[in-house]
């Protein structure tokens, strides 16, 4: 019998933190809209925006159980179990969460799944038509995204291995960041490739849009607890303490780096490497940990967005050195930085390794998957942008709207 207080404060804690990850949606939509060309602002919200409503129907019928029903070999959940909601309805599953209804469960995780692939709309701005987009979505969420997180969450083979990603470090930033990279690779760079030179379009949008990723992205960690405790509150801790030393300790470097002057845009990209580095730790280690994570996140991310332009990737909103590699090093760090009194994980060789071979093998399959869509995509239909809609824009040419009036 369950504890009826326990039970309704624990919902309360989970009902919050699903919509705070649903507003980060929304928030990543503003913050690509603001970075992004005027021209191009609109087209790339609306694949953000349209995930909302594609994966969620992929989620209604089928993906959930592909990730949480039960294991089949390892490597994916029985697509039937839970299909259209079926055993679902007034249900608790004592295995994800004890205390709250196992369809709160099926709408936080639903918000995860639904912010995964948007982030690689900045990596590949402006060289994907809405169509493809869609197309390459569908696919790409049957095809990587439901796999991946049967294998980590879902009771799949790293699990059973040991490997742990607490909020999403290797199941959702290394699966999209490194499918990003792979896309950037295989569409090559945009015709008005100038990065040095692209200026945000709205610098009002990219603040509002970083202000919900930030303030949602409490409910992307902290709720992985399914419940309001004390390892709650560590991992709120944890998150607010990474964002911090990583916005000022980036501030910094870009600073000194950039000419000796500050820039509205490098706090905030710089607490967002932060937030995706202590993402998947977020759950195993201590405040002080966190701090050192948040750390390395500003130095080795901002780093990497310099690699990826010295080897003359087009990632158009540097989500492969942030997103990327943040969630990267976050996952290896688990085996260097966590204390068991937290989550029962113990830091060590063992652990390491197996967070490493982890994180290596997820980024190498979603690349490889990614190429592989694309490359199928693209033989038998039509994906990409033209160079004359790049040049027009493709709000005007794709969508027939624009921005504002006077454009």
């Amino acid at each position: 019998m369950l504890n009826l207080n326990a039970s309704l404060g624990n919902l309360t804690y989970v009902f919050l933190c699903t919509i705070l990850v649903f507003l980060m949606t929304p928030g990543l939509a503003l913050f690509y809209g603001g970075l992004e060309r005027r021209k191009n602002s609109l087209t790339i919200m609306l694949k953000v925006f349209l995930s909302i409503g594609i994966v969620g129907v992929l989620w209604i019928f089928g993906g959930f159980s592909l990730v949480f029903g039960k294991d089949i070999g390892g490597v994916i959940g029985n697509p039937a179990q839970f299909f259209a909601f079926h055993n679902l309805l007034f249900d608790i599953n004592h295995m994800y969460g004890m205390h709250i209804p196992f369809i709160l469960f099926f709408l936080y995780q639903l918000m995860f799944a639904i912010i995964t692939l948007p982030l690689m709309t900045g990596a590949t701005a402006g060289r994907l038509t809405v169509g493809g987009w869609i197309k390459f979505l569908i696919v790409w969420m049957i095809l990587v995204y439901f796999p991946v997180a049967h294998w980590i969450w879902g009771g799949g083979f790293l699990q059973k291995l040991g490997f742990v990603d607490f909020a999403g470090g290797t199941v959702i930033h290394i699966s999209s960041a490194f499918s990003g990279l792979a896309a950037i690779l295989y569409l090559g760079k945009r015709i008005e490739h100038d990065k040095e030179n692209q200026k945000p379009s709205n610098m009002g949008l990219v603040g509002i849009g970083a202000g919900l990723l930030l303030f949602g992205w409490f409910g992307f960690n902290a709720g992985g607890t399914l419940g309001a405790n004390d390892k709650a509150a560590i991992i709120i801790a944890n998150t607010a303490v990474a964002a911090i030393v990583a916005m000022v300790v980036w501030t910094i470097i870009a600073y000194f780096h950039d000419g000796h002057h500050f820039s509205f845009v490098e706090p905030l990209v710089g607490a967002v490497a932060g937030l995706a580095t202590i993402t998947p730790a977020s759950g195993y280690v201590t405040p002080v940990a966190a701090m050192l994570i948040g750390l390395l996140a500003a130095i080795v991310c901002y780093i990497c967005v310099k690699l990826a332009d010295k080897f003359k990737w087009d990632d158009a909103l540097d989500v492969w050195g942030v997103h990327g590699m943040g969630g990267m090093l976050g996952t290896i760090l688990i085996g260097v930085l966590a204390d068991p009194v937290v989550n029962g994980v113990h830091a060590g060789v063992h652990q390491l390794l197996i967070q490493i071979m982890g994180a290596v093998l997820v980024a190498v399959y979603a690349m490889i998957l990614t190429w592989i869509i694309l490359f199928v995509l693209d033989k038998i239909g039509h994906i990409r942008t033209t160079a004359e809609q790049q040049r027009e824009g493709l709000d005007k040419t794709l969508l027939h709207e624009t921005y504002s009036e006077d454009e």
